[in-house]
């Protein structure tokens, strides 16, 4: 195909009701939804390539991709109103700019934030399909951050990797920390981790670890002996996918990010 302009969009989506951001047969996915509206709006067959997959039911206020068109969008803003008038109420395209034609939203992206909210109450919300509730105990956030703060740096992570077709099992934690959110009624466990990329799993299967680690009491240290046997048994199962939220990536300096977050 002989392209005349690439693309990067800026979006994000409720997971609910998908099966993975990633294009699957007879399956609704958020990259078949974007590409079925590309498709559309430009009247030609569009392939859009994320910065990453994301599970079933996993949601995202900042998710990219790009993608290639046989002419150049004249009008963006104009684009992006008729895009977001054929996508599905629960993913909406909120950014799209002309990058160069060797731009690639998955190669070049340098870091990505997921955050896991935890509703840390006695009581559950009519709005828990959007976190996890967890009665059990008042989670010690000192505690938590002591067992992340073993993550952080560039390690092999099979411990906490599902089965997956993907080779790899090394990543970078750039950040990794705990912090309660209370308000007048509610209290929540935010638990923020920034990597250069995640294996499969890998973030549900930390805070699966963490929790685990809590209702047993279980101490810091648990975490770091998980890490070093690389013993995907030895870590704790999967937690439930509807509290995880990619909610960003990054193509700038980390380190400038995490200053801009925690300011």
């Amino acid at each position: 195909m002989t392209f005349q302009a690439r693309y990067i969009i800026c979006f994000e989506f409720r997971g609910d009701d998908f099966f993975g951001s990633q294009k699957q047969p007879d399956k609704r996915t958020v990259q078949g939804e974007i590409e079925k509206a590309l498709c559309t709006l430009t009247k030609g067959k569009i392939k859009t390539f994320f910065s990453g997959r994301t599970d079933a039911k996993v949601s995202a206020k900042f998710q990219t991709a790009h993608f290639d068109t046989l002419s150049k969008i004249e009008n963006t803003d104009k684009f992006l109103y008729s895009l977001n008038c054929i996508l599905p109420c629960d993913v909406k395209v909120f950014a799209i700019n002309e990058v160069d034609s060797n731009f690639h939203a998955q190669k070049f992206a340098k870091y990505k934030h997921y955050r896991y909210t935890i509703l840390n109450d006695h009581v559950a919300s009519v709005f828990s399909d959007s976190y996890l509730f967890y009665p059990y105990n008042k989670l010690n956030v000192e505690k938590i951050n002591q067992a992340l703060s073993y993550l952080i740096g560039y390690h092999d992570f099979s411990a906490f990797k599902s089965a997956s077709d993907n080779p790899y099992n090394d990543c970078r934690i750039y950040y990794a920390k705990a912090k309660a959110n209370i308000t007048e009624r509610r209290n929540f466990i935010f638990i923020d981790i920034i990597g250069d990329r995640f294996l499969y799993n890998m973030v549900r299967t930390v805070v699966g670890q963490l929790l685990y680690m809590d209702r047993n009491n279980l101490k810091p240290e648990v975490m770091k002996e998980v890490l070093i046997s690389k013993d995907r048994s030895k870590a704790a199962n999967v937690i439930d996918a509807k509290g995880l939220c990619l909610e960003y990536v990054g193509y700038d300096d980390v380190d400038s990010y995490i200053q801009k977050i925690n300011s």
